[in-house]
């Protein structure tokens, strides 16, 4: 008898615990997991990928002053206010101090060039002047504002895009100089640089915007004599989609540092619908993704571009959260973002994440001769983790973050 009534509390003990096992089974399976932070995961992996600036250079060749750098910083400095973790901070400062001197020179510059490539990475050096206030990154960026000074300009005021480019507007060189000349005018007072600004925008949607679908093609030569040049427009031709997500992401930026009332930031402002009503319009139905080449989408070849699509996802979200474009164009917005995780974000077997399907480069000119064709543009080689891409992905992933955040 006793060892019958013993059996049956041990049955019993068994099943209460069973009962309080599942219990807790339940529990934890009804508990949402945390969201994956894909903008501090993508940032970890820029870490890990390029833990000295010497490393972004190709092995054997001289470590550059590179716009590329820029574009993953400025991600993450959005990372770093969004978590207030020091390590963001640190490993921005460790990346700029590699270049600048404690005299404000800048290590791998020369002025004289004139690549307004070279202006992008002034908006780190602003940022870090601004939070540390070491006198030598105030220097930098006062050198980098010479440049502007004298920087060639075609006939109505336009910067070239580099001085071995004369004449030539591309719209790349928009999100170089603008965001951080903006800046520099709030950060120092000139605000004669916001007219000039204002100017810059203009005249690139002046001379590379379609008129039909509201697109803007990569380059605008002033003077006609590049072969890649159209004899009556100046314009190169083609829409290269990256191109397009630079001057998105540029005018969503520098919008950021014109002061309330400015008769230039409602011109910006107004620039930045078009440009996102022309986005939206050529926005793949399916998948919510852009094409390399935006306007050609039935061609053979063309394929869905990484960092093309998340430089316009991160200026559709941005505009909107800053109010300048209208709520209404978040669903498209969202639905790009989705997309973008869907097709272009890869993992390791050691868990890290990656981005795909960046063109590693396209441009116009130059030797050997680029000559803005399709043929020429898909032709150019896709890659894995690349700057451009993986620092427009972090600044995208920001924004939607932000926005899941302010939905709860």
């Amino acid at each position: 008898m006793h060892s019958k009534m013993k059996l049956i509390k041990d049955i019993g003990l068994r099943f209460m615990l069973l009962a309080a096992a599942g219990s807790w089974m339940m529990l934890f399976s009804c508990t949402p997991q945390r969201e994956i932070a894909y903008s501090e995961a993508m940032s970890e992996t820029a870490m890990l990928l390029w833990p000295d600036s010497f490393q972004l250079s190709t092995p054997g060749k001289p470590v550059k002053w590179s716009y590329d750098l820029g574009v993953i910083l400025k991600g993450m400095e959005e990372v770093w206010r969004l978590t207030d973790d020091q390590k963001w901070f640190d490993y921005i400062q460790k990346m700029m101090d590699f270049y600048v001197r404690e005299d404000g020179s800048i290590s791998r510059y020369r002025l004289e060039e004139y690549n307004i490539d070279h202006i992008n990475n002034g908006k780190v050096l602003l940022f870090l002047y601004n939070e540390t206030g070491a006198e030598k990154y105030r220097k930098a960026v006062q050198l980098l504002r010479r440049q502007l000074s004298t920087h060639p300009r075609t006939s109505e005021g336009g910067f070239w895009h580099k001085q071995i480019y004369p004449y030539q507007m591309w719209l790349d060189g928009l999100y170089m100089a603008q965001p951080f000349y903006a800046a520099y005018a709030q950060a120092f007072g000139e605000d004669t640089i916001y007219n000039d600004v204002v100017r810059q925008f203009g005249l690139m949607e002046k001379y590379a915007r379609d008129s039909t679908t509201g697109l803007l093609y990569h380059g605008w030569d002033e003077s006609r004599e590049q072969a890649w040049a159209d004899g009556t427009t100046g314009r190169s031709p083609h829409v290269w989609g990256r191109a397009f997500g630079w001057y998105g992401m540029a005018l969503v930026d520098a919008l950021d540092f014109f002061p309330e009332g400015n008769q230039g930031k409602d011109s910006l402002q107004a620039i930045l619908n078009r440009w996102a009503t022309a986005a939206l319009a050529a926005q793949d139905v399916e998948s919510g993704l852009w094409y390399d080449i935006i306007d050609m989408p039935e061609r053979n070849g063309n394929y869905f571009e990484s960092s093309a699509c998340a430089m316009i996802v991160y200026t559709l979200l941005k505009g909107i959260r800053m109010k300048y474009l209208d709520e209404d164009m978040a669903d498209a917005a969202t639905r790009g973002y989705d997309g973008i995780v869907d097709r272009f974000l890869s993992q390791d077997a050691a868990g890290n994440y990656h981005f795909e399907g960046t063109v590693k480069v396209s441009g116009l000119g130059g030797k050997p001769y680029r000559d803005g064709s399709f043929d020429y543009y898909i032709s150019e080689p896709v890659i894995r983790d690349d700057p451009k891409g993986l620092g427009a992905f972090i600044k995208c992933s920001v924004e939607m973050e932000k926005r899941n955040r302010s939905s709860k």
